[in-house]
This record gives C-alpha cells, structure tokens and sequence, in this order.
C-alpha cells in the first residue's frame, strides 16, 4: 500500500553511508524512511560487507560470513517500511511477535518478506559434537532438551530448570527491555546496574552456566553461542545467556539462495525507497570542519563530518556522515586525530578485539554408491578436545594451537541450489587469533587448512573427502583485515567483554565528531545479524532527535509493523 507522506521535506537531508554490510543496509532503509536522501558507498564489487557472497566459475555460491538468521520480526520491520514513514515510535516486540508459536516448517518471513526473500526454518539449529563422537542436537525444545540432558547427564536436569528460568529472566530484561537501549551517557548505565546484579548476568557467561551444570559437555552446549557473534566465553558477560532464549523463542532461520539473497534484497528494498548504492567506491578519509567549516587544528570545540573523501580524489558531501566499517579503522585511518579526543589512537588501540578466523569454502561430490552416507545437519558445531584451553589461547595467548574446533555449515542440505548438480557446498570456519598474534598466515594458512580438511574425512564427518573434493578455497585474518579493513583482522569487531559493553562499547552518535553515526558489529548493541539490525534501528532513533524529524514521520501505518507477521504463526516474525 503506498502512503501519502504526511510531511514533505523541502530539501530532503542527506546522508552516506560507507559500508554495505547488513547494518548498513538496514540503517539505509531507516534513513530513506526518515525523509534522507541515502547513498551508501560499498569498497568491494558487491553488497554485503562481511556477508558477502561469491559465486565460482564451476558452479558453487557461498557465503561468506554470516549464515545464522534469527528473528525474522526485524526482518519483516525492514521490509514493511516505506518512503516518509519511519515506524520508529511503533512498538519494537508488538504482542503478536511475542504471543504467537515459534514457525517449525513452511515459510517462516512474513508477508512483506515474502515479497524479497524466501525464509525457512532450520531444526535442528545446531548439531553440537563433541570430540569422543556423541552429539547434542539443540532444537529450542525444552521437552527434546530435556530428554537429551537424561541421556547426557541426568545429574544435571535440575540444573537445567534453574538455568532455563534465570536466563529467561535475563532474556526479559536484557533483550526486550533493554535490547534497543542506547548507552550514551554514565547515567543510562548505572541505571541498570542493579538488575543486572540482581541477576547475576555480570559474572562471565561460562562461571553463569558452571553454576547449573557439572557435565562439561552442558557447559559448552550452553555458553559456545558468543564465539558466533566472536564473544570468548570465559570472559563475555553472562547477560549472553539470552540468546539461548532469542533462538528458542523466534528460531533459527535460512534465506534461500543463502544469506547474500538476503542482502541482495535489502539492496532492492532501499533502492526502491529510492536509496543509491555505488560499488568500487572506498573512503579514504572523513571530511572533518570545526563549526565555521574551517580545517579541525585540535580535538576540542566543535567538529562537524561533511562527508568523505574517496581513494580516487572525489569529495562527497552530505549531512551525515555513517560507518558501518570497522570501529578501529574508522578512527584509526578515516577520522584524522587532530579531530578525536575520545576515540584518540591510545584508546582505540588498548580496546581488546575479537578474533579472528579462518574459512574455508569447499565443494564436494554428494554421497555416491561406495560412500557412506552424509550424517551432518545445516549447521554443526564440531568442538575439540579441549574447550577452556583452547579459548585462552586463541583469545589470551594468540597462539595457533594444536587442536582445534569449528563449525561446519552444509546449506546445501536444505538449498541445492548452491552447488552443482550433484554436490554440496559448504563452508567450515575456525576461530583463530587476530593478527597481534605475528602469525604468517601464507605459511600456517594452507597447514591449518590441511589439518581441518584431514579432520573431517578421518573422523568420517564427510568420508572420503579427498576423493569428492571438487572445489576449496580460504580466507584468513589477512582477508578481515585487508579486505574488509578490519583492525588487526578481527571478525567482528570490538570483543564483547563486560568492561568494552553498554556505555563502554563505541557509541553509535560518535563522541568526537557531531553528525558522524555508527552502525554495526561495531557500534551498541553488538555483533550477530540481529544486533546490527537493532543498531541500525537505535541509530536511526539517534539521528531523528538529533535531526528534530517531524513526529509524523517518525510514525507508520499501522500495518508497517502491526500486520507485519504470518497470520497463523505471528511470533517468528
């Protein structure tokens, strides 16, 4: 349905956007629905950022970074929205996205989602193997959970009840209340401290789930989650229990044709709101005035972004300026340190960052006569030998260690469309140290790569691989840090820690320079594909205060969000 617009901006703001991951398209579909005039400025050939999606000349797509969907109601907010009408001050969890049952089969987007892109539900979410060969299937269903636990460890069920009802007690406040809360000030934050003690969600989230279980196998299926969003469970706060219950309460979720389809149509949808997206366009810098649009000489009074300039020359200018790049590079190499006083290079350089990986992207033979049969999910959590040891020295030594785990990701399992006719693409990722850690990754890349392909044929995870293997390729933290220009070649930007969350996390209305905005794994929320599409939304909200919008754009048709879930299955979207 197309709305009059209730306010007619004359002339309309604009805005750039440098980065096409999915905060950043999410942020462009928010600003075009604001009344801006958006164009976002994308480095590689590509939209997608971290998820961007290559396509090989013998037939294989994959993605190349993220692959696990969940609340697909975020999903749907995007695509509901139109040109002039915001939704901002609607309900962010309307009481049919959290009333209605979780979608297990069919379609799982909603009516405006379907319109772009195909959403299935995947069950289970994750197969978690453990290294002497049992597995854990985690589905969200406290009744399967509970059986699996007997089997397991029947000690521990009990365990389990208290831990289900304290991290749903954290999921509450942590995700819904406090979810889309911007910490921009002490103040914000101290307000919340005492809920958080209360409970118990500022201890780390490996101690938090200690206290339920004593098998080790529980306490890695209930605390390995964070490194998908590159969070160490030793040391991130326990308040990432929730998303144990962010999976169980909307699921884990496939976009068919693969996450890049996903991306590919929020390409379509901004450009539909008239949006302009330009590829091969790399910012080489922040254009940066004090208040009188004179050259910045020192990082106090009043700074002011007034676009960027790019790598060729060209200069672009615009009302706002917003990163959906690397925190680290964006004030490392893009803001110029005569114009920075909070994010000066000392602190941005102390900031601890998450690490790194290595991905390997293959294609293989599916089953044929002599082979035994493929016995994996869409997505499988492969852990290793050790589990304590080895985060401390990927996160703490930085060292490549003689072990290790990974999650393999098999789309193909429920979209052959990937691969040739008669194979299987899938990705295995690694966590790996960043580049602090000296490593020459030309020299231990194709080792480890190696090891892990040997692994999966020896355990009999793919048998005979070897023999099946018709395509592999890699990336390494040389790829997040050249490639994607991330500090240090972290994978998801600033690591989640209790004293780098909240208020300490990089705020998404930069400090330093006013109308300079960030979205992202980088910015408040977090990483993970529904926190950067809540930045985008709580950068939105930013931008509109600070810009005074019109409350009536601010508002949407009631159907922009109301209508905005499957009539029979409303709470998955």
């Amino acid at each position: 349905m197309t709305h009059t617009s209730p306010v007619a901006p004359a002339p309309r703001k604009t805005a750039l956007i440098i980065g096409s991951g999915i905060g950043g398209l999410s942020l462009g579909i928010r600003l075009q629905s604001l009344g801006f005039d958006t164009t976002i400025l994308e480095k590689l050939d590509a939209p997608g950022g971290r998820a961007y999606q290559k396509r090989t000349a013998d037939g294989y797509v994959f993605d190349m970074g993220p692959t696990v969907i969940t609340v697909p109601h975020f999903i749907e907010e995007l695509f509901a929205l139109e040109r002039d009408r915001a939704a901002l001050t609607t309900p962010d969890y309307p009481a049919q996205v959290l009333e209605g049952e979780r979608v297990r089969e069919g379609e799982s987007g909603g009516p405006r989602t379907r319109e772009y892109v195909k959403l299935v539900p995947i069950l289970p979410f994750y197969r978690i193997y453990f290294d002497d060969g049992t597995y854990f299937d985690y589905d969200g269903d406290p009744d399967s959970t509970r059986r699996q636990i007997l089997e397991l460890a029947p000690d521990d069920l009990a365990g389990y009840e208290r831990f289900h009802k304290d991290a749903g007690a954290i999921f509450e406040r942590g995700f819904l209340e406090l979810g889309y809360t911007h910490f921009g000030d002490v103040p914000s934050m101290l307000r919340v401290v005492p809920d958080l003690m209360r409970l118990d969600a500022v201890r780390t989230l490996f101690s938090f789930t200690s206290k339920y279980f004593q098998s080790p196998k529980l306490r890695q299926v209930f605390s390995f989650e964070t490194l998908l969003v590159g969070g160490n469970p030793l040391s991130v706060p326990a308040i990432y229990a929730m998303i144990h219950f962010v999976e169980k309460t909307w699921g884990i979720h496939y976009a068919m044709g693969g996450t890049g389809a996903l991306v590919r149509a929020f390409v379509q949808k901004f450009e539909e709101l008239g949006g302009q997206i330009r590829y091969g366009a790399e910012v080489e810098r922040v254009l940066v005035t004090d208040g009188r649009g004179k050259p910045v000489k020192r990082p106090t009074g009043t700074r002011v972004a007034r676009g960027v300039a790019l790598a060729g020359g060209e200069e672009l200018h615009a009302d706002i300026t917003v990163s959906n790049g690397d925190w680290a590079n964006l004030y490392l190499k893009l803001v110029p340190p005569q114009a920075r006083l909070v994010n000066s290079d000392v602190r941005v350089r102390a900031a601890r960052q998450s690490m790194s990986l290595l991905v390997i992207y293959f294609g293989f033979r599916r089953d044929g006569p002599n082979d035994r049969p493929l016995d994996l999910r869409h997505h499988n959590i492969i852990l290793g030998p050790r589990y304590e040891e080895l985060l401390t020295e990927i996160f703490g030594e930085k060292v490549l260690s003689k072990d290790f785990s990974q999650y393999l990701h098999v789309p193909t399992l429920t979209d052959p469309s990937l691969a040739p006719e008669g194979h299987h693409a899938a990705y295995t990722l690694v966590p790996v140290p960043h580049n602090a850690s000296g490593l020459n990754w030309d020299i231990e890349g194709p080792k480890l790569v190696g090891r892990v392909l040997d692994f999966l044929e020896e355990r009999g995870y793919i048998p005979n691989l070897k023999e099946r293997l018709t395509h592999s390729e890699y990336i390494t933290p040389d790829y997040f840090e050249g490639t994607l220009d991330a500090y240090l070649g972290n994978a998801f930007g600033p690591e989640p820690t209790l004293i780098q969350s909240a208020y300490f996390r990089p705020h998404n209305r930069s400090e330093d320079v006013r109308n300079l905005y960030l979205v992202g794994a980088g910015a408040q929320p977090g990483a993970g594909t529904p926190s950067v599409m809540m930045s985008a939304k709580m950068t939105a909200r930013l931008i509109a205060q600070d810009f005074g919008i019109h409350p009536d754009l601010l508002g949407g048709p009631d159907e922009a969000v109301a209508q905005a879930q499957p009539e029979t299955v409303g709470a998955a979207d």
